[in-house]
């Protein structure tokens, strides 16, 4: 047996490897991590460290303005680990200081708000911090900031006047311009979204709305869609014309956090057309989950489970990663270093159906293990090369890039994520006269299924086996891909009955029959689910009769592909599978 990749695939892996051992390794957390009671995490860069030789200054820290003394403070040299708790009386020391250097040093506790002092010198004794107790009110008639740019005064300005580094000549991405690069810029844009919300495809042209019948024991209930007719794909408002339904509590969250139930995706405006815009994730105090289960309720997708604090007329508030960040208005969030963070928009029941559960399979998986795991920002917000979060001239310090979170966020179109999360290993012999190809895939880099969330996503196993004229060879045994995997041309991407095997979650309508279907707000049933968990693996063995003389080639290709293949041509998406592996053997 002798495997042959290509040129450009062995270079491929070459620059994988490289990332993988260089910045982007949170991507890629190991298999053999997990699980081992006696792995030491290593420190979180808002963890107090050892205390260090050198000189100290000490201090207080004080509510404001009442003076009382606010006992386990976090108070740091700011941008670094030096830092220490308060004491019940609220008094700090800091060491490790060098002489002459002067410092500033930031204090936080929870529901205060973050402040600190500039320019402070090694040895004084004296320092006094006050902090701002943080209202526990939200404020419905908050006017939410845009993202980009925008004419105005300050922060009306828009978060791209400090956190956009175009015109800047900085040497990397600041979180704006990051996040206008990634998918949650572009929800109320996204086409497949909308299409389906609309039930219209890419070009506006629109399904019938959906035709019910009567039935004596049940009432009215739908039909299928007649394909006889001109037919581009369902949507919610074909099924539901008259209401706008939840989709926008998470899609559109600023327009549908008082109303989730009446924002229609396709009217907003402002910045509610930006998608997930900063200022929604900055506002976050909390995240509500079941106790029991650590999940969201079932009942509460998107905003219904987040808790905000919008600021009053005249202030301001952001919640965020880093406890040092001042002067400002700012408080240290630690939900937002945590993948619960997560869960609202990213865990979805519909009918009493699971249909979106990535957060789930992580909490289920040993990827959350405290302490020795990877959070959902450990792989979707990895550190990169930026050193600050903000322009320098607008107050931006130099930070250690392993503190700071991209804000690009790859998910299900980042051929680099997707060629980083599972390992494929093919085994092929000849026996007498068949081939026996065996293929194994282990999710052995990815802390939930493969795939996941969208029931619409399914990875392709597309197994082939030549002769020595290239023609194919026959198959006698083992799996072949589904109809849904589509019935054609396989050198159009229809690979329905060849051989390999499919990884989907598939739902049926349960009063239409339609499946596979993504149409979850309708009532489904789960038909099977055969996704690969965290550090799972399947073995596929597909045997084909081996010609009487010459060598046989096995291609054995991984493919993601993010809807089913019928639907994007009724929707008319451009979406070409993403190759995630191939293997090449040759049997003498």
């Amino acid at each position: 047996m002798k495997i042959i990749r290509p040129v450009h695939l062995i270079l491929a892996g070459l620059v994988l490897l490289l990332l993988a051992s260089c910045g982007p390794a949170a991507l890629t957390p190991s298999p053999t991590s997990f699980p081992v009671p006696s792995l030491t995490p290593s420190p979180s860069p808002l963890s107090p460290t050892a205390a260090p030789e050198g000189l100290s200054v000490s201090g207080v820290v004080l509510s404001d303005p009442d003076g009382v003394p606010l006992a386990g403070a976090t108070v740091r040299i700011r941008t670094t680990g030096n830092a220490r708790t308060t004491d019940s009386t609220g008094h700090f020391t800091l060491s490790g200081l060098a002489t002459g250097e002067s410092v500033s040093i930031s204090a936080w506790v929870s529901g205060y708000a973050i402040n600190g002092v500039a320019g402070v010198l090694p040895g004084a004794a004296n320092v006094e911090i006050l902090l701002r107790l943080i209202t526990e009110a939200d404020n419905p008639d908050y006017a939410w900031q845009p993202s980009i740019y925008h004419e105005g005064q300050g922060e009306n300005q828009g978060c791209a006047q400090c956190h956009s580094a175009a015109a800047t000549g900085l040497a990397f991405l600041l979180p704006v311009d990051e996040w206008l690069l990634d998918a949650h810029a572009q929800s109320t844009v996204n086409p497949r979204f909308m299409t389906m919300y609309t039930g219209s495809d890419v070009n506006g042209n629109r399904s019938p709305l959906t035709q019910y019948a009567l039935s004596r024991d049940y009432g009215r209930f739908p039909l299928p869609p007649d394909l006889t007719q001109p037919y581009f794909g369902p949507g919610y408002k074909l099924d539901f014309p008259d209401t706008a339904g939840n989709c926008a509590a998470c899609h559109v969250p600023v327009a549908a956090i008082d109303t989730p139930y009446d924002v229609d995706p396709a009217q907003v405006s402002g910045v509610a057309a930006e998608g997930i815009p900063c200022d929604f994730c900055h506002k976050v105090w909390d995240v509500r989950l079941d106790a029991a289960t650590g999940l969201p309720a079932s009942n509460m997708p998107g905003v219904l489970s987040f808790e905000f604090r919008r600021p009053l007329e005249g202030a301001q508030f952001f919640a965020g990663p880093f406890d040092d960040v001042f002067p400002g208005e700012d408080t240290y969030s630690p939900i937002q270093r945590q993948g619960q963070f997560c869960a609202p928009c990213h865990y979805g029941v519909f009918w009493d159906t699971q249909v979106y559960n990535s957060f789930g399979e992580w909490l289920a998986s040993p990827y959350s293990a405290a302490g020795i795991g990877k959070t959902c920002q450990d792989c979707h917000m990895p550190h990169g090369n930026a050193t600050s979060f903000a322009r320098p001239d607008q107050g931006g310090t130099l930070r250690d890039p392993q503190t700071i979170f991209s804000h690009l966020m790859p998910g299900a179109s980042s051929t680099e994520l997707l060629q980083n999360a599972v390992t494929m290993t093919v085994n092929a012999s000849r026996q007498g006269d068949q081939i026996t190809v065996e293929v194994t895939i282990l999710n052995d880099r990815t802390g939930h299924d493969v795939p996941t969330d969208s029931p619409l996503r399914q990875v392709l196993l597309l197994v082939q086996a030549a002769g020595p004229d290239g023609g194919p060879l026959v198959q006698v045994d083992g799996p072949r891909l589904p109809d849904w995997a589509g019935v054609g041309n396989p050198a159009q991407g229809y690979y329905a009955g060849l051989p390999g095997k499919a990884y989907a979650r598939i739902l049926e309508e349960l009063w239409t029959g339609v499946s596979p279907t993504g149409a979850y707000w309708n009532p489904t049933r789960v038909v099977s689910d055969n996704r690969l968990p965290a550090l799972g693996s399947d073995t596929s063995t597909c045997t084909f009769t081996a010609p009487a003389g010459g060598s046989v080639t096995i291609n054995v290709s991984l493919l993601y592909r993010r809807a089913f293949i019928q639907l994007m041509d009724w929707k008319g998406w451009d979406m070409p599978d993403i190759v995630m592996d191939v293997e090449r053997v040759e049997i003498p």
